[in-house]
């Protein structure tokens, strides 16, 4: 981040933290912490686990909420679905995603990083729990680390091992059931892996790809490849939320003395006792006291073991606290200011935009396309044009098509199908002819009205009949 928003650098700060002086990694150990953040992050975190797996098996509208059908480019979004020719709508979604990110970092920080992001939400609320209960609390997980590899050693690590790729195949099963629903993934295990060869290998990809992350790569992930944490000085200015050590009232630090030593009086010192407990949780290992870091991913872990130990010491709690810089600096925060306004105002853009778009988006796809050939036919007396209905139903449903040809002059109009029936997302082609004698004014622009009978909504095609030059065209 910019280095305005950065307090002097402390000891300790010149490399990463899981990084050792020889550029060789370090592994880290967090602490368990209890407090009212890791309290409601879990409830977080457990609530995004169960809404990811309920969404390929929950149905709407008789499908899945959420069913991504890439090989047959169909798309069932909860109880809506979509083809190749909506794509369009993208760029709306991925303009409002982009701008919300904005205007939520602009306000709150890093909370997208510490509340919902899937690698911290997988990483400490599944993968880190398996290994706090199979390894035991930090003290004994850095005893075991830098002890010999004893039995007990090797069987605590093959039942943590085998626990992590169980878990990471099925988050990649349930990522799979995304694309080939819930049922027809139930119908590939079944099946085996010799008759879906190419599901079975995006399974265990992504199963290796879990497994990699979160069994070892784990933090680097956020301060290594992640560019969200290098774009906050951009996103973020002094009043932006962060999670902040109050230099002013934690300083000098030093700990707690509570009896005079022959008459003199102790030194005063500031809040923090210099416990090194905020360092000890944090998943990342920084030291939130040398000030705002690209690293800190505003978990609130820090905060909460530094309120632990303020209510041992009798002091208030706050020391390390969610506020802005200035907040911290005794300025007060501004809430209300241009950068929030600007990215709010782009995030409303985005939306309404997403929102109209969704709104005026047909049920059905009708293009009214000439037969390639010829342009028109002379028969006799008569000239005819030749065209080509291609409808498709986007409705989740079965439907029927009314269709019916408005003419400006005398036509005689030949439709094999008044009325067309097609399931989801079936398509179909319907042949149209138009006679006319000659004589009239050509060429002349005439409609096709194709009405969906379940909903209402009618698109009106326009199409132009052409003659010969000697018909006044």
């Amino acid at each position: 981040m910019a280095s305005s928003h950065f307090q002097p650098p402390g000891p300790g700060m010149g490399h990463l933290p899981s990084v050792k002086e020889d550029g060789s990694r370090l592994a880290l150990h967090p602490a368990d912490v209890q407090g009212r953040f890791i309290t409601w992050r879990r409830v977080v975190f457990a609530a995004l686990i169960a809404i990811y797996v309920a969404l390929p098996l929950v149905h709407v509208g008789g499908r899945p909420s959420i069913h991504l059908d890439v090989a047959a480019r169909r798309f069932y979004l909860f109880g809506n679905t979509y083809n190749a020719q909506d794509f369009w709508l993208v760029l709306f979604l991925l303009t409002t995603i982009g701008f919300g990110l904005l205007f939520a970092t602009a306000w709150l920080g890093r909370v997208w990083c510490g509340w919902a992001c899937p690698q911290t939400v997988f990483l400490e609320g599944v993968y880190r729990r398996i290994e706090r209960w199979i390894d035991g609390p930090r003290e004994r997980r850095l005893r075991t680390a830098a002890g010999p590899w004893t039995v007990e050693r090797v069987l605590r690590a093959v039942g943590k091992h085998s626990a992590y790729v169980a878990v990471s195949l099925l988050l990649a099963h349930v990522a799979l059931s995304l694309f080939v629903s819930a049922q027809g993934l139930t119908g590939m295990v079944r099946d085996g892996p010799v008759q879906h060869p190419v599901a079975f290998a995006w399974a265990m990809a992504v199963t290796g790809a879990l497994y990699f992350n979160f069994a070892w790569f784990r933090e680097q992930l956020c301060v290594v490849l992640c560019p969200y944490g290098r774009l906050q000085s951009a996103m973020q200015d002094r009043d932006s939320l962060i999670i902040g050590y109050d230099l002013g009232r934690g300083e000098p630090r030093g700990r707690v003395q509570k009896v005079k030593a022959e008459g003199v009086e102790p030194p005063r010192l500031g809040d923090c006792v210099d416990c090194r407990r905020c360092v000890v949780v944090c998943p990342t290992g920084i030291d939130i006291r040398n000030g705002l870091q690209m690293d800190c991913i505003a978990c609130a872990q820090c905060v909460d073991a530094c309120d632990e130990v303020m209510d041992k010491v009798g002091r208030p709690r706050g020391l390390v606290r969610y506020d802005s810089l200035n907040g911290l600096a005794g300025q007060g925060r501004r809430v209300s200011r241009l950068r929030l306004f600007l990215y709010g105002g782009l995030l409303l853009a985005s939306v309404l935009a997403l929102g109209v778009s969704l709104a005026r988006r047909t049920p059905f796809e009708a293009n009214l396309l000439r037969l390639q050939g010829t342009t028109y036919l002379l028969e006799g007396s008569m000239i005819r044009n030749q065209f080509d209905l291609h409808l498709v139903n986007k409705n989740p449903t079965e439907s029927t098509f009314s269709l019916r040809v408005d003419s400006p002059v005398a036509a005689s109009v030949v439709v094999p199908q008044q009325q067309v029936k097609l399931a989801s997302l079936e398509s179909f082609r319907v042949p149209l002819f138009l006679t006319v004698e000659r004589g009239q004014a050509l060429p002349f622009t005439f409609y096709l009205e194709v009405t969906d009978e379940a909903s209402g909504q009618v698109k009106r095609l326009e199409a132009h009949f052409l003659g010969p030059p000697e018909s006044g065209y």
